[in-house]
């Protein structure tokens, strides 16, 4: 009889216990989801998602007041040469003039990202399967890399009338376009910079598609904070 006992304990433990283990192994095959079992719906669905949550926060957080003037990752500034001769204006107590220039670049740029909402929610729908499943596979931005590409010219088109009407009645405005041309024909500064309105639209949108990327990046790194179970279960797949 004394023989016979532990092996009795030994089952009543394993029968206690196997449900347990049972139950853990479930929950490790449903973690271990790979981007394979995933399906094209899932796919699809979670990567719309987490496009439709990046762009509006992003839009949400940059057309607002301060929105890129008190956000130093997207702070637009005069470009390179520009900003040298900025400061020497400074010394002759032209100070004033050169933050009204530069604070009337980035509010242009506040008044214009709410006009991207729409078109970067439109482009989430050109979507194919396989471009989620790549892009959910991609690098840290891939989101962004295909907001960029979809979206960036004809924003920009958008962009550019309303930067032009808030940036040209500014003192400095005139002159910098001015000095701007004579500084790129010298080498001194990039073609593309050396008109006021273009320079600041496509600042405008890279502090976007920046933004977008944060966004990005925050649910990748962590999908369960989202309160999304679409999101956790897609981007978990992915890793």
């Amino acid at each position: 009889m004394s023989e016979t006992c532990p092996d009795r304990r030994f089952v009543v433990r394993f029968v206690v216990v196997l449900p347990a283990l049972t139950s853990l192994f479930a929950v490790g095959r449903a973690q271990a989801l790979s981007l394979a079992q995933l399906s094209d719906a899932d796919a699809g669905s979670g990567l719309r998602l987490a496009l439709t949550r990046g762009a509006e926060a992003a839009v949400d957080l940059l057309g607002r007041n301060d929105g890129f003037l008190g956000n130093p990752k997207v702070r637009i500034p005069l470009p390179g040469y520009l900003e040298d001769a900025a400061k020497l204006l400074r010394t002759f107590g032209q100070g004033k003039r050169v933050d009204e220039l530069v604070t009337a670049m980035n509010r242009a740029a506040e008044q214009a990202v709410p006009l991207a909402k729409d078109l970067l929610v439109d482009a989430v729908k050109t979507m194919s399967v396989s471009d989620a499943k790549g892009i959910i596979t991609g690098g840290q931005t891939s989101v962004t890399d295909f907001f960029a590409q979809k979206t960036r010219t004809p924003l920009a088109e958008r962009f550019l009338p309303v930067v032009t009407q808030a940036t040209e009645n500014v003192g400095l405005a005139k002159s910098y376009d001015r000095f701007a041309g004579k500084a790129a024909s010298l080498g001194l500064l990039k073609k593309q910079d050396a008109d006021l309105a273009h320079y600041v639209t496509g600042k405008t949108l890279d502090g976007l598609y920046l933004m977008i990327g944060e966004e990005e990046k925050k649910i990748r790194r962590d999908p369960i904070a989202t309160g999304s179970e679409l999101l956790k279960k897609v981007f978990g797949a992915s890793r």
